[in-house]
């Protein structure tokens, strides 16, 4: 497997006296060729000079999507038009694309990363990756692929959808790991169940799933469908993509975070405090190896904790818990902070139950309202009313008592909740607000 001992596991000290060195030649870098990272930081009162040691980043202003969009597509880049090898962009579905720019030293490092992350899940040169994450201006399907390549084990570069081919190739092919979201692994496990494939056709032993947040429960639900070991990576296209974090196969607990290229803070998401190892918060990263378009201080809105114990795996990288969810899709529902993946935690296990719902929230009479819609599994389909109120009523118990706030539940067909080859939408919000 690919294994960058020196790096992975550096000792504490010699890891954050690099990160030292990188963070102030970001910061110069930044000061110097971004206007708006230069004009923030003046309005601030900080100047490359005042970061004298890793504490204090903290003196530096953190940076939002919006920064990101007003600033679309060029403002934040820190090299000129000439060194851009690489584009790449959000989806944008709440307004204009984030765009990122990559110079040809950034593509290594993405590619050094992914292939670590690669690593932790065991891959080896011998093993055949079916890359079903999207190909083109999201950063998953390349990401992945030039990982694969770098640590020299084969590509297979399907992208996502059409299922029924990714099954023919993975069988034909023998795909011994896939790269996908969770919710497209587990649209894959249901199309093997519902044809009552023979797993033992396939050579699938692993799974590295990221994009979206996922549960321990939908964790089991996959690897059941599949009989594979499924393993969490974490990236976002602000600070390079898929390859800033991955959980390891050893303790498959916690995603550790290539530190020798991004700082992470872990910060109250109301007050921008840092809050101590352990505690839940808003996670907040640092490029201090990029080029192009560097990230300084950029809060993602994922929530999430540093783990601050040892791993197993010897790796010395600090790792940070699976995501709960973002401070941005969280619903305030008469008060009550309710995420998408409480839901999940809840309903994934329930026997009659598949792991697909969507939450509709309306408001009614002045009165916020959510309706939760899940999915019968195949196999329930009956004609026994009586049956079918007591799952709806214990489906429901079983939500509430995770939110604490009652809910309609509405049980839905087989297949009648809008499936999704990239990301799943989880959330239709339908109030005024």
């Amino acid at each position: 497997m690919y294994w960058n001992k020196p790096v992975e596991t550096m000792e504490r000290e010699a890891l954050e006296k690099l990160q030292l060195e990188r963070l102030q030649h970001t910061v110069r870098r930044v000061y110097q060729c971004v206007p708006f990272y230069r004009e923030r930081m003046q309005a601030a009162g900080v100047e490359p000079g005042d970061i004298q040691s890793l504490s204090d980043i903290r003196k530096l202003p953190t940076t939002e999507k919006t920064d990101l969009r007003d600033n679309y597509p060029f403002g934040l880049f820190a090299a000129p038009q000439e060194e851009i090898v690489r584009i790449h962009a959000s989806s944008g579905t709440t307004g204009k694309p984030i765009v990122a720019g990559y110079t040809a030293h950034d593509v290594s490092v993405w590619s050094e990363v992914v292939a670590r992350c690669l690593g932790c899940a065991h891959i080896s040169r011998d093993d055949t990756v079916q890359v079903s994450y999207g190909y083109g201006l999201f950063t998953g399907g390349l990401g992945l692929h030039y990982g694969v390549e770098r640590m020299g084990a084969k590509a297979v570069p399907t992208s996502a959808g059409n299922t029924q081919r990714q099954l023919m190739l993975m069988e034909d092919l023998g795909s011994t790991a896939i790269a996908c979201t969770p919710s497209y692994a587990l649209m894959i496990g249901e199309a093997l169940r519902d044809e009552n494939f023979d797993l033992t056709r396939l050579k699938l032993k692993t799974g590295i799933f990221g994009a979206e947040p996922w549960t321990e429960k939908m964790r089991d639900e996959i690897q059941k469908l599949l009989n594979i070991k499924a393993l969490d990576i974490y990236g976002l296209t602000e600070t390079i993509g898929p390859g800033v974090a991955m959980e390891c196969m050893e303790a498959q607990n916690g995603l550790h975070v290539w530190e020798d290229h991004f700082i992470i803070e872990i910060i109250d998401p109301d007050t921008g405090d840092e809050v101590p190892d352990g505690e839940m918060g808003e996670l907040v990263i640092t490029t201090i190896s990029k080029e192009g378009m560097p990230t300084i201080r950029y809060r993602t809105h994922d929530l999430t904790a540093i783990i601050p114990e040892p791993c197993a795996c010897g790796r010395t990288h600090r790792r940070i818990q699976r995501l709960r969810g973002r401070t941005d899709d969280m619903l305030i529902i008469r008060g009550v902070n309710v995420f998408p993946s409480q839901v999940e935690a809840a309903i994934v296990g329930i026997p009659g139950i598949a792991p697909r719902y969507l939450l509709v929230v309306d408001r009614v009479n002045n009165m916020d309202v959510l309706e939760v819609q899940v999915e019968l599994a195949p196999e329930l389909l009956s004609d026994e009313v009586r049956k079918l109120e007591e799952l709806q009523r214990q489906v429901a118990r079983a939500i509430e008592q995770v939110i604490g706030l009652g809910v309609n539940l509405r049980l839905m067909n087989p297949g009648s909740i809008e499936r999704s080859e990239g990301k799943s939408r989880r959330v239709v919000d339908k109030r005024v607000l």
